[in-house]
Protein backbone atom coordinates (compact mmCIF):
# COMPACT_ATOMS: atom_id res chain seq x y z
CA UNK A 1 0.00 0.00 0.00
CA UNK A 2 1.57 3.34 -0.71
CA UNK A 3 -1.76 6.06 0.14
CA UNK A 4 -4.95 6.09 2.46
CA UNK A 5 -7.47 9.04 2.05
CA UNK A 6 -6.71 11.07 5.17
CA UNK A 7 -9.02 13.74 4.81
CA UNK A 8 -12.66 14.27 2.96
CA UNK A 9 -12.71 17.92 2.12
CA UNK A 10 -16.24 19.56 1.86
CA UNK A 11 -16.66 23.18 1.38
CA UNK A 12 -20.17 24.20 2.83
CA UNK A 13 -22.34 27.02 3.57
CA UNK A 14 -22.45 26.08 7.52
CA UNK A 15 -19.65 24.11 8.99
CA UNK A 16 -20.94 23.80 12.57
CA UNK A 17 -24.23 22.42 11.28
CA UNK A 18 -22.81 19.83 9.02
CA UNK A 19 -20.00 18.84 11.67
CA UNK A 20 -23.18 18.14 14.41
CA UNK A 21 -25.31 16.26 11.48
CA UNK A 22 -22.05 14.28 10.31
CA UNK A 23 -20.75 13.35 14.31
CA UNK A 24 -24.14 12.12 14.72
CA UNK A 25 -24.51 9.85 11.92
CA UNK A 26 -21.23 8.64 12.10
CA UNK A 27 -20.63 8.60 15.58
CA UNK A 28 -17.50 11.05 15.32
CA UNK A 29 -16.29 13.75 17.06
CA UNK A 30 -14.96 17.68 17.11
CA UNK A 31 -11.04 17.31 16.36
CA UNK A 32 -9.96 20.62 15.57
CA UNK A 33 -11.58 23.56 14.75
CA UNK A 34 -11.75 27.35 14.01
CA UNK A 35 -14.25 29.23 14.98
CA UNK A 36 -17.04 28.96 12.52
CA UNK A 37 -14.47 28.76 9.59
CA UNK A 38 -13.84 25.13 9.75
CA UNK A 39 -14.43 21.56 11.40
CA UNK A 40 -12.40 18.61 11.32
CA UNK A 41 -14.41 15.89 12.62
CA UNK A 42 -13.67 12.09 12.79
CA UNK A 43 -13.45 8.94 15.02
CA UNK A 44 -12.45 8.86 18.12
CA UNK A 45 -9.09 7.51 17.36
CA UNK A 46 -8.50 10.89 15.50
CA UNK A 47 -6.41 11.69 12.51
CA UNK A 48 -4.62 8.62 10.64
CA UNK A 49 -6.95 6.80 13.26
CA UNK A 50 -9.50 3.97 11.45
CA UNK A 51 -11.19 5.57 8.86
CA UNK A 52 -10.74 9.28 7.25
CA UNK A 53 -11.33 12.40 8.68
CA UNK A 54 -13.65 15.22 7.49
CA UNK A 55 -13.00 18.67 6.98
CA UNK A 56 -15.85 21.23 6.68
CA UNK A 57 -14.80 24.29 5.21
CA UNK A 58 -17.07 27.80 4.91
CA UNK A 59 -17.31 28.61 1.39
CA UNK A 60 -20.23 31.32 1.01
CA UNK A 61 -20.66 30.31 -2.55
CA UNK A 62 -19.90 27.60 -4.59
CA UNK A 63 -16.12 27.81 -6.81
CA UNK A 64 -17.20 27.63 -10.15
CA UNK A 65 -16.65 24.47 -12.08
CA UNK A 66 -15.16 23.24 -8.88
CA UNK A 67 -16.50 19.94 -6.88
CA UNK A 68 -17.56 20.75 -3.48
CA UNK A 69 -16.01 17.40 -2.55
CA UNK A 70 -12.05 16.53 -2.58
CA UNK A 71 -9.63 13.41 -1.08
CA UNK A 72 -6.74 14.37 0.82
CA UNK A 73 -4.34 11.91 0.58
CA UNK A 74 -1.56 10.97 2.80
CA UNK A 75 1.37 8.07 1.79
CA UNK A 76 1.63 5.38 3.84
CA UNK A 77 4.79 3.57 3.27
CA UNK A 78 7.10 6.35 1.35
CA UNK A 79 7.92 9.99 1.79
CA UNK A 80 5.46 12.45 -0.38
CA UNK A 81 8.20 13.37 -2.76
CA UNK A 82 8.69 9.77 -3.74
CA UNK A 83 4.58 9.12 -3.38
CA UNK A 84 4.36 12.53 -5.93
CA UNK A 85 6.51 10.56 -8.41
CA UNK A 86 4.52 7.62 -8.20
CA UNK A 87 0.89 9.36 -8.88
CA UNK A 88 2.90 11.51 -11.81
CA UNK A 89 3.74 8.05 -13.39
CA UNK A 90 0.15 6.73 -12.63
CA UNK A 91 -1.85 9.30 -14.69
CA UNK A 92 -2.04 12.27 -12.34
CA UNK A 93 -0.98 16.07 -12.93
CA UNK A 94 -0.10 19.03 -11.35
CA UNK A 95 -3.33 21.16 -10.75
CA UNK A 96 -2.73 25.09 -9.90
CA UNK A 97 -5.84 26.38 -7.56
CA UNK A 98 -3.66 29.07 -7.13
CA UNK A 99 -1.70 27.88 -4.50
CA UNK A 100 1.56 29.68 -3.22
CA UNK A 101 4.14 27.30 -3.40
CA UNK A 102 4.38 27.45 -0.08
CA UNK A 103 2.18 24.85 0.93
CA UNK A 104 2.95 21.38 2.24
CA UNK A 105 0.74 19.37 0.17
CA UNK A 106 1.06 18.91 -3.90
CA UNK A 107 -2.44 19.64 -5.73
CA UNK A 108 -3.22 16.82 -8.24
CA UNK A 109 -5.67 16.04 -10.65
CA UNK A 110 -6.54 12.19 -11.86
CA UNK A 111 -7.08 11.59 -15.69
CA UNK A 112 -10.61 12.78 -15.44
CA UNK A 113 -9.28 16.02 -13.85
CA UNK A 114 -11.03 15.39 -10.61
CA UNK A 115 -8.71 17.21 -8.01
CA UNK A 116 -6.78 15.94 -4.91
CA UNK A 117 -4.25 17.16 -2.89
CA UNK A 118 -1.19 15.16 -1.29
CA UNK A 119 -0.40 15.68 2.20
CA UNK A 120 3.07 15.97 3.64
CA UNK A 121 2.57 13.81 7.13
CA UNK A 122 2.45 9.94 6.95
CA UNK A 123 -0.03 7.87 8.17
CA UNK A 124 0.33 4.00 9.02
CA UNK A 125 -1.58 1.38 6.86
CA UNK A 126 -4.76 -0.46 7.76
Amino acid sequence: MACRIGELVLGCHDPEVLARFWCDVLDFVVLDREGNEYFEIGARDGFGGSQPTIILSRRDEPEPGKSRLHIDLNATDRDQDAELERLLKLGARPADIGQTGEEQWHVLADPEGNEFCLLKARIRPL
